[in-house]
């Protein structure tokens, strides 16, 4: 893996505790990847004699060679998420990469559902819009499970991209919705129960907890057998 220095151009708190970090690259000065790769930053921990490593995936498109974007999680007292909070604009930092075996594949004519929890949507988005750049017109369906109203972000885009390609469908439901709340409701797996017909001609990406794994893996092989990418996704 290459080691990357980058400054940080743009910091945008998406919810109370969701941030989106881009770093534009500066030596090397680009960066190829596959859509779904993450990078590592070493950061100090408490305790520790030396800096632990910790992966975080690209939420931007391959096409987009000279800058990155992080979205994730602030956890209290994870070395991960609390160093890069700390990041300003005009900061900079470096990291290694890419890496990842969970990356957008090949599937032929296979129709593709992504499905996501939380921050888990940052892998699943680089490979959404690569694959709508690589074949604008084969089915694409994100199912996206957050919490509460406070937990969401990104609607407007996935539905101004809807809007654009009438191949795509996004569906975010709320596990914990407060009043008012017009979408679905309940877990990811719901709708993989309900909207998910057939798997003879799908491909299958998920990247959540491990329990959200676990249940749709099952509710897929459930229908029939066809190829299912998986990443665990934790933060710190």
């Amino acid at each position: 893996m290459n080691t990357f220095t980058a400054e940080v151009t743009c910091i945008q708190d998406l919810t109370h505790d969701v941030r989106a970090i881009e770093l534009r690259l500066l030596e090397p000065d680009s960066l190829s990847f596959k859509a779904g790769q993450f990078v590592s930053f070493e950061v100090p921990k408490e305790g520790q004699p030396r800096p632990v490593t910790r992966p975080y995936s690209i939420a931007s498109p391959p096409g987009q060679r000279d800058r990155i974007l992080l979205v994730l999680n602030l956890v209290q007292g994870g070395p991960g998420s609390e160093y890069l909070f700390s990041l300003r604009e005009g900061s900079r930092t470096s990291f290694k990469g890419p890496a990842g075996a969970f990356y957008l594949r090949d599937d032929g004519a296979r129709d593709l559902l992504f499905v996501a929890t939380g921050t888990g949507i940052a892998p699943l988005r680089s490979m959404i819009l690569a694959q709508l750049q690589r074949e604008p017109n084969r089915p694409v369906t994100l199912f996206w499970g957050l919490r509460s109203q406070q937990d969401l972000y990104w609607q407007d885009e996935w539905a101004a991209l809807a809007a654009i390609h009438s191949n795509l469908t996004v569906v975010t439901t709320l596990s914990r919705p407060e009043p008012g709340w017009q979408g679905p409701t309940g877990r990811v797996t719901t709708l993989v129960d309900e909207r998910v017909r057939s798997v003879a001609n799908l491909a299958v990406y998920l990247c959540g907890g491990s329990g959200m794994i676990k249940d749709v893996t099952a509710r897929i092989n459930a229908k029939g057998l066809c190829p299912v990418y998986r990443e665990k996704y934790y933060d710190e």
